[in-house]
């Protein structure tokens, strides 16, 4: 017996790794600790689970590993870069996990697995183009088309999180400065952390005193002011950006992910924040939330390995 497709889903404090059969089942499902800071010890914890994964599912897939990783390789260097989990960046990491897997070993931005599960047998399943959004403690996105990821010449292909906010209004200028060393961009008006500041800043808390995003969202749930007016101004940010995708890509359907597309009625909200920026007389992109929940990036990891691929 073999496992259809091998997965690994690498975050910066758990591992996680799955085996689909050829119907996209579940064949066996497992988390572990991430090593941080150590990059030997990660690429033996994720060579160890994987080991595991497909011992369990009772064979070895029929092709070889996939990884979603917070960060992508560069198509100058084949190395890391742009990931969170720091110790990755710089090291060639694909190279490096196929030597001790032994087998062939695909690796794609966790965002980009998120968006190719939800194409292939999620919210998103049978539509030609697809854009899957991350939002949670930063902003993200991948681009699937007809059922294959969009990498891009320069492997960046749905990173709308920096890119500028789309028509800023006076009090959005120049916007808070952002970890990538510009302002103003998407990932800083429309992640959690954002909305934490405005709701301090609404209520006069000090810098750390916040609520969580999801504390916020349950305030603005109970009918609290505050806190609804703090949603209501994330969901119109969030919308006027997808305006911005959807005149440049054109999707079928957006993906929502990540921990704020828990938000109450945030497809809804979007679709009406977006409607007056797109430019088309109709508005017919369907904004929906994900299905598989927090297995779709794993899930799709090992949909990097496709049927006619292996």
């Amino acid at each position: 017996m073999s496992a259809g497709r091998l997965g690994i889903d690498l975050g910066g404090t758990k591992i996680e790794g799955i085996a689909l059969g050829p119907g996209g089942e579940t064949l066996a499902r497992r988390r572990v600790p991430t090593p941080r800071h150590d990059y030997d010890g990660t690429v033996r914890a994720v060579v160890a689970l994987a080991r595991e994964i497909e011992a369990e599912a009772g064979g070895a897939p029929a092709g070889g590993l996939g990884v979603g990783i917070p960060g992508s390789l560069s198509p100058g260097t084949g190395r890391v870069r742009n990931a969170n989990s720091v110790w990755l960046n710089g090291r060639r990491f694909d190279a490096d996990l196929a030597e001790a897997f032994g087998r062939p070993v695909r690796v794609a931005n966790d965002a980009n697995c998120f968006a190719l599960s939800e194409a292939r047998d999620g919210a998103g399943a049978g539509a030609a183009v697809v854009f899957g959004v991350i939002t949670g403690t930063g902003v993200g996105g991948g681009v699937v088309v007809r059922g294959r990821v969009l990498i891009g010449r320069n492997g960046i292909a749905g990173e709308w999180g920096h890119t500028p906010l789309p028509n800023p209004t006076d009090a959005e200028r120049p916007g808070p400065l952002c970890w990538c060393g510009r302002r103003g961009c998407v990932e800083t008006w429309c992640a959690g952390p954002a909305l934490g500041r405005e709701f301090a800043a609404a209520v006069g808390a000090g810098e750390g005193q916040a609520p969580s995003a999801a504390e916020i969202a349950d305030l603005a749930a109970a009918g609290d002011p505050v806190a609804e007016a703090c949603v209501a101004r994330l969901t119109e940010r969030l919308g006027r950006s997808l305006a911005g995708v959807i005149n440049v890509l054109d999707p079928d359907v957006i993906v929502l992910g990540g921990g704020l597309s828990n938000l109450p009625d945030l497809p809804q909200g979007l679709a009406d924040a977006a409607r007056p920026h797109i430019f088309s007389d109709v508005a017919a992109t369907a904004i929906r939330l994900n299905r598989h929940g927090d297995a779709s990036g794993v899930r799709g990891a090992a949909w990097l390995w496709n049927e006619d691929e292996t």
